[in-house]
């Protein structure tokens, strides 16, 4: 049976050419670690590890290398920018369609009592900007919000979020899981103060990477979550309080940032402009091969227009878990079925509890994998 991959939502796959290669050569033939080794190889490999913050810089309009910060995933990161800045008394924003990245986090701050405000998305996951900007109280600190739904593919418009937070000065961290190498993400012209991204989607390195870039009045106000060894300033029991140190504790994932740092080298070469013209295609091509169907749900917006190259659908008079199983056990097709980690965003969407069937697009997918898709989910509802 042919094998479809339709779960790039999930994490990307195949992986950029040239990753798992990398991963291997450093494991065999390397293997040394970073900032604690007084030896020629280990300072080599600072340097490599130096590039592949250098490369994050270029993709996303960054001009501080040291404030390109590694965690294990977007999840890790978000928790060091949520956890590490809100403080009793502040007051947070976010948004009802959040993964679970951030809206456990900010769950977790009511306890230590921080203010949460949710601002309202409609059922097509888009943001009401007026009532975002109508909670912002005295002690905002921050809005904290993804940029693509991992549900519906709804985008939100990052700058007219970024211009509310500008006029009250508050703090604006960015949930870039679905979009960053996909879609432009300028953290100079967005005015984004954290960016947190993970390796293993978009940006098509391996699992178990991840990091986020802040600017400098953001990092100033954050409390470092985790301690320990940083192979700088050895003599002291405190943490480091300079950049990237002061986040970066422990050994770093240094199989990962290699994988990531060889797979940043395919996305910058390829273009991102040309990744996101070919998943919206393949997108596009899907959509208009099921919107002729009464007995399908598309969740969120029926164009390619303001999504991400995610389609959920409810098949309504189907149940969705079985569906899913038949599109992978009759014909290989590989989707996600449930709620995605983002039961704030199925209430929304008005898909909760029962969630959806998600198709997510890579650019390695073909036109005829779509068109292979479409045909299997109408041979399945018509049998």
């Amino acid at each position: 049976m042919r094998r479809v991959y339709l779960d790039n939502g999930s994490t990307s796959f195949p992986k950029a050419p040239g990753v798992g290669k990398t991963m291997m050569e450093f494991i065999e033939d390397v293997g040394c670690n970073v900032s604690r080794g007084g030896y020629n190889i280990s300072y080599s490999l600072a340097e490599r590890i130096l590039n592949a913050r250098e490369k994050l810089c270029e993709l996303f309009n960054f001009d501080k290398v040291s404030n390109v910060i590694f965690t294990p995933n977007v999840t890790y990161s978000l928790n060091f920018l949520i956890a590490g800045l809100l403080k009793p008394g502040d007051h947070v924003l976010t948004t009802s369609m959040e993964h679970n990245a951030v809206a456990r986090p900010i769950e977790e701050a009511k306890n230590r009592g921080i203010e949460v405000s949710i601002a309202n998305c409609n059922d097509k996951g888009e943001l009401d900007l007026c009532h975002l900007e109508s909670l912002i109280q005295s002690n905002t600190k921050a809005v904290v919000i993804q940029h693509g739904s991992n549900v519906s593919g709804t985008l939100i418009a990052v700058e007219k979020v970024a211009s509310i937070c500008e006029k009250y000065d508050i703090f604006f961290i960015l949930d870039a899981a679905q979009t960053a190498g996909v879609f432009p993400l300028d953290m100079k012209k967005m005015k984004i103060d954290g960016l947190a991204f993970t390796g293993h989607k978009g940006l098509l390195g391996p699992q178990g990477i991840g990091g986020f870039i802040i600017e400098d009045k953001l990092a100033d106000s954050i409390t470092p979550i985790i301690h320990g060894g940083t192979g700088s300033i050895s003599d002291s029991l405190v943490m480091p309080d300079f950049l990237p140190d002061k986040f970066e504790p422990g050994t770093l994932n240094i199989p990962g940032i290699l994988g990531l740092s060889t797979a940043l080298d395919y996305i910058l070469d390829k273009g991102i402009d040309n990744i996101r013209k070919i998943e919206l295609r393949l997108t596009d091509i899907f959509l208009e091969g099921i919107k002729q169907r009464n007995d399908i749900k598309i969740i969120g917006l029926d164009t390619i227009e303001g999504r991400c190259p995610i389609v959920s659908l409810d098949f309504i008079y189907r149940d969705n878990a079985e569906l899913a199983f038949k599109l992978d056990d009759e014909y290989g097709i590989m989707t996600r079925c449930g709620l995605h980690c983002a039961p704030m965003a199925h209430k929304t969407l008005g898909t909760f509890p029962k969630g959806t069937v998600r198709f997510a697009f890579g650019h390695f997918n073909t036109e005829e994998e779509i068109y292979y898709a479409i045909d299997s989910i109408q041979k399945i509802l018509d049998s």
